[in-house]
């Protein structure tokens, strides 16, 4: 009997580079890769569901399962960044910390992300500011299906061609929360700044109050493969692991990167964040997943808080760690 072919779309990282070259194979599983940046991805999945197996960013993995998603998660996480140093702010808008945020115009890319799930959550639990005594902006379009801002959140729409990045500059906006800092501040220009200008500080504190290294994407299976083939979801979490196991050993020799104190640079982050921030068990990733839930439900992304079962596949929420 043949192997079974799906398709899996997911970013070409470092954690993911010996699985799209096919160095590491899924065990019964011939998978076809089509290796795609994440608005293009997120868009073709969303949209068309295309794909077999896909990595999706949280806030629509989160919206979606809390409508009936025709899709189940993998404890497997390849994408994940600290927060902070993604909230930017004008300088004339009068906020010098977190908490003059209240009361003050945000522009966001889509509401369902997990950078405005963590942001505003984090916001809301340290420094006492409502997700709704915000007035956000957004300049793209909601990729859940059925999802509606609630009824009590003011959310309008930025001007057709205009982004947040934009809007802040000219003083349109008090502060964004975007997946990426924008042009702006990548520039260095002026009346905007980070709002946390040391937020790598801010963020190794933050890790070392909660252990959270924030989660932004999973990798999700479609219910129909699932229910003809349940299998495949410990096939694809071995996969998944061994290509980043592989990936993580490749990247330690320092001769990988043009950076002049790259192992200066490993060295650090090993000594924060520990030898693997990057386990792909739900156990290991627990508190995370339950505190981004969590936040999720506060702000209306999900009407409720979202139980881990409810989340991913049965066979794959036992403790032990999956590798070949």
């Amino acid at each position: 009997m043949g192997k079974l072919h799906l398709t899996l779309s997911c970013g070409n990282y470092d954690r993911t580079r010996f699985l799209i070259d096919g160095t590491v194979e899924a065990e019964g599983i011939d998978l076809t890769v089509v290796p795609l940046a994440s608005a293009e991805r997120h868009d073709r999945f969303t949209r068309n569901l295309e794909f077999d197996v896909c990595e999706l960013q949280m806030g629509n993995f989160l919206g979606w399962m809390a409508r009936g998603a025709p899709f189940t998660a993998i404890p497997v996480f390849p994408h994940r960044k600290f927060c902070h140093g993604n909230l930017v702010v004008n300088t004339h808008s009068g906020i010098e910390r977190p908490e003059d945020l209240a009361g003050k115009r945000i522009g966001l890319h889509l509401f369902c992300n997990p950078v405005v799930i963590w942001l505003q959550g984090l916001l809301h639990d340290e420094y006492g500011v409502s997700p709704r005594s915000l007035t956000v902006y957004t300049d793209g379009e909601e990729q859940v299906p059925g999802w509606s801002p609630p009824a009590d959140l003011e959310m309008k729409r930025l001007p057709r061609g205009r982004n947040a990045d934009a809007q802040l500059a000219a003083g349109e906006l008090d502060a964004y929360m975007l997946p990426d800092v924008g042009p702006s501040v990548q520039a260095g220009a002026a009346g905007v700044r980070r709002l946390w200008p040391d937020y790598r500080a801010v963020e190794i504190d933050y890790f070392q109050r909660t252990g959270i290294f924030p989660i932004r994407h999973t990798v999700v299976i479609k219910n129909t493969v699932l229910e003809r083939d349940p299998w495949v979801a410990v096939s694809l979490l071995k996969a998944f692991t061994k290509a980043k196991d592989l990936g993580i050993a490749h990247m330690r020799d320092q001769r990988r990167s043009f950076l002049a104190w790259y192992g200066a640079e490993l060295e650090a982050e090993r000594e924060i964040l520990g030898p693997d921030p990057w386990p792909y068990t739900v156990e290991d990733n627990r508190v995370a997943i339950e505190t981004m839930a969590r936040y999720a439900a506060d702000l209306g992304v999900t009407d409720r808080a979202l139980e881990i079962p409810e989340m991913f596949v049965e066979s794959t929420l036992v403790k032990t760690r999956f590798a070949e």
